[in-house]
């Protein structure tokens, strides 16, 4: 039971981190990146699909961001889901392909931009510090139960505490790397 909360809090902890590690990556930096657009769902033939699974996603320049449709008759809907979606770029339909030009970040929206990286940053962290508590639940529980001993209790809620340590830090040294990516001119 004892190494079971430790065992189970574990790859909880990394998937919270790897969830706010994606979420980032649609976070715009001033460059063009695929991750911007890719998960955009689309209306194709009445079925809602994530947008690189309908077209090819390329980035020829830094400021660029070219998606060039499988199926030339979905051009207007994938046209109309980038309008719809949060990113803040205007499509350019050319026939064949959509181009999104990315303009530099403001200043202002790069502020914009690192309070959404800070938030997200801190939902990760509550995240894992809500892990950290169930794990300590259960060994508690194991502790009424009789399980564990007292000594063995403190010494696994010593390690999980080392543990959430180390999960609460890579999301800040995580958060801190997107920040200055976020507010690099």
């Amino acid at each position: 039971m004892t190494h079971e909360a430790l065992a189970d809090a574990e790859p909880k902890m990394q998937r919270a981190v790897e969830a706010m590690e994606r979420d980032f990556s649609g976070i715009r930096t001033g460059r063009a990146s695929t991750a911007l657009v890719e998960r955009i769902s689309v209306d194709y033939y009445g079925t809602p699909t994530p947008l690189n699974q309908i077209a090819g996603i390329a980035t020829p320049d830094p400021h660029l961001i070219v998606i060039q449709p499988w199926d030339r008759s979905v051009l207007g809907a994938i046209e109309k889901a980038i309008t719809k979606s949060d990113i803040g770029l205007t499509p350019n339909v050319d026939g064949t392909v959509v181009r999104l030009n990315v303009p530099p970040l403001t200043e202002e929206r790069r502020r914009e931009m690192v309070k959404q990286v800070r938030r997200r940053a801190e939902e990760a962290r509550v995240e894992v510090r809500n892990l950290r508590r169930d794990a300590a639940d259960q060994l508690k529980r194991a502790r009424r139960d009789g399980d564990l001993s007292e000594d063995e209790e403190r010494r696994e809620l010593d390690g999980l505490q080392r543990l959430t340590d180390r999960y609460v830090e890579r999301v800040d040294s995580r958060g801190e790397r997107k920040e200055a990516e976020v507010m690099e001119v």
